[in-house]
């Protein structure tokens, strides 16, 4: 059975990432792609669908394990009886490759290792064809089925069964090196990498992107780790940056709501590039919006929530029989449906994005600003349609505030566009819809009985997306109705002091309820908390919030605060994100120096 999510570590080679578990086992890696079909897949299964373990045999064994400092190398310490062994696993980084590397280093004593293989390709659909073989590097095992091929080099494995294992001795001093490399199927074996090159140059491109980072305050090591995990989610050659590592983590546990979260949600994708911009990565900014304007070049009324990495549009759900789903939870998807979803707020993260480039100085070319005021046309022409929000519920379309609000702040960056850019558009035109909008939004979407901003027109219910309105400049912090909105999220939304998305509402949404507090917003609610003037409430919080990150700082989409552990898919964009913003602000209210957070 697969581990608590939070007992997996991630490395990564800014294509693809393996997540690794405290038993030393490679449960989830997708080749060559996040969006590719997985090679090992026991993360949502069993053994039998797909892993690779690597640890002492002593059943006894124990470990602790760390990132080499500000990159994705992972060093995990085993001690037994007998020794001490250090297995350091990293992606190398920068090769044009898809290889994972298991380096053992003895340490004291004498340590028997074992080694178990199963590869599943096809999210468990093809148990390759597997042959060992003798060339000039030693001993190589290589497993074929349709498209996809590996090559695994290390010490001899035997087969049994329809796995592959073996054991071998180390001892202090000693290092034995095991590589594996996909490759397409129907072309020759890559060959070995130099792996101490290999290792020396990856820790040294990680370092050096970790020490951009330019500003002091509070958090420090929390939003760097997060920083590097942003870095991690964008692919290093078409710069989409997608939500999560994993598809089908679950919400709730043994139920349906298990998403694929391997594509590039163009809200979360806008909100990194805002946590990129704010600790001085402009190159980061500059790459996702070409790949933006690739990926919606042609009409904008076919605008997609959501695209692949390269910009692929069709993303189909379906529902795989081959993974029975994360201890038992049950389907598991790929694809997403919600990729055929009208969703109003998309735009206005985009649009925000897009301005807080060009104050950061990255200049506007021949498509960009046109881009820009197509989507602008696009807001103007579907302004009074509903929609179904950003937590993409799966119930009737409604006028949801939150989206109101960020049609507003699209239309916004647009006239700041014009008007201090100096960039050519109907600014009277754009101003006369946005002081509408707000009309509308202060008439429709506020309660005057509770004193609050409310989840969708017509209703009382509040919603902690309704925390991003400052956030994007409609209203301050400390404005009486954005308090009394406030008061009302904390009174309906905390849950053991965390932070629910919504109260659940059959009419709403067309799941059953059972998830667990959304650990963005409750991210949120701190940075509320600080521009506020609740310090205190701040840190307290924030301090429970850092210490839910697991041993090597990783964060997944919520917390189980019933069973202390990590739901939802992993690592999450979205968390690590708003943990940044959520300290910039906390570190702009205590004086701390460095530049202001971005997003107003």
């Amino acid at each position: 059975m697969s581990l608590p999510i939070e007992q997996y570590a991630l490395v990564s080679d800014c294509h693809t990432g393996a997540l690794i578990g405290s038993d030393g086992s490679i449960d989830w890696l997708c080749l060559p792609r996040y969006d590719s079909a997985s090679t090992f897949g026991a993360l949502l299964g069993t053994e039998e669908h797909g892993r690779w373990l690597l640890r002492p045999d002593d059943a006894q064994a124990f470990f602790e394990r760390r990132y080499v400092d500000r990159t994705f190398v992972l060093v995990t310490r085993w001690f037994t009886d007998t020794g001490e062994v250090e297995v350091t696993d990293f992606m190398p980084h920068g090769d044009n490759r898809a290889d994972i590397v298991r380096r053992v280093r003895g340490v004291r004593g004498t340590v028997l290792m074992r080694q178990e293989l199963r590869i599943r390709f096809g999210y468990a659909t093809a148990m390759p064809w597997v042959r060992q073989v003798a060339d000039d590097h030693g001993t190589a095992l290589i497993a074929v089925a349709g498209p996809d091929a590996v090559v695994l080099r290390g010490p001899r494995l035997t087969a049994t069964g329809h796995q592959h294992s073996g054991t071998f001795t180390i001892s202090a001093g000693e290092t034995v090196d095991i590589e594996l490399t996909w490759f397409p199927s129907h072309l020759p074996d890559p060959g070995p990498v130099d792996l101490d090159q290999s290792l020396a140059q990856t820790i040294d491109w990680w370092q050096s992107w970790a020490d951009m980072y330019q500003h002091e305050g509070p958090y420090q090591k929390e939003v760097i780790r997060s920083l590097l995990v942003l870095r991690a989610l964008t692919h290093e050659q078409t710069g989409g940056i997608v939500a999560a590592v994993t598809t089908s983590l679950p919400e709730q546990f043994g139920g349906p709501r298990n998403w694929d979260y391997r594509y590039v949600w163009l809200r979360d994708a806008a909100l990194t590039l805002s946590a990129f911009l704010g600790h001085s990565y402009v190159s980061e900014a500059e790459n996702w919006r070409n790949w933006l304007l690739r990926a919606i070049a042609g009409d904008p009324n076919d605008v997609q929530i959501m695209y692949g990495l390269a910009g692929e549009r069709y993303l189909a759900e379906r529902e795989l029989t081959s993974l029975p789903g994360y201890q038992g939870s049950a389907p598991v998807r790929v694809g997403n449906a919600a990729v055929s979803q009208f969703q109003q707020d998309v735009v206005g993260e985009v649009m925000i994005a897009l301005h807080e480039a060009r104050e950061a100085g990255v200049q506007e070319d021949v498509f960009s600003w046109p881009l820009q005021r197509a989507l602008i046309g696009f807001v103007e022409e579907n302004c009074h349609r509903p929609d179904t929000g950003i937590w993409e519920v799966r119930g009737p379309e409604r006028h949801f505030t939150h989206s109101r609000v960020m049609m507003w702040a699209a239309l916004d960056r647009a006239i700041r566009g014009s008007l201090e850019f100096g960039l050519p558009g109907a600014v009277d035109r754009w101003t006369d819809l946005r002081d509408r909008l707000r009309e509308e939004i202060e008439t429709d979407g506020f309660d005057q009985k509770r004193g609050c901003y409310t989840q969708y027109y017509g209703t009382d219910a509040v919603d902690a997306s309704l925390l991003q309105l400052p956030q994007v400049g409609y209203c301050e912090a400390d404005d009486p109705r954005m308090l009394g909105t406030v008061a009302a999220i904390e009174k309906d939304l905390l849950r053991n002091g965390l932070l629910m998305r919504y109260r659940p509402d059959p009419e709403l949404d067309d799941f059953p309820p059972g998830e667990h507090p959304f650990l963005a917003c409750s991210f949120w609610l701190v940075e509320q908390y600080a521009r506020s003037g609740r310090l205190q409430d701040a840190r307290e919080l924030m301090d429970r919030l850092v210490g839910i990150c697991n041993d090597v700082g990783l964060l997944a989409e919520e917390y189980d605060t019933v069973n202390n552990r990590h739901a939802g898919n992993y690592p999450q964009a979205l968390s690590h994100l708003a943990l940044v913003q959520a300290a910039d602000w906390i570190a702009k209210a205590e004086g701390a120096p460095g530049k202001a957070p971005t997003r107003v």
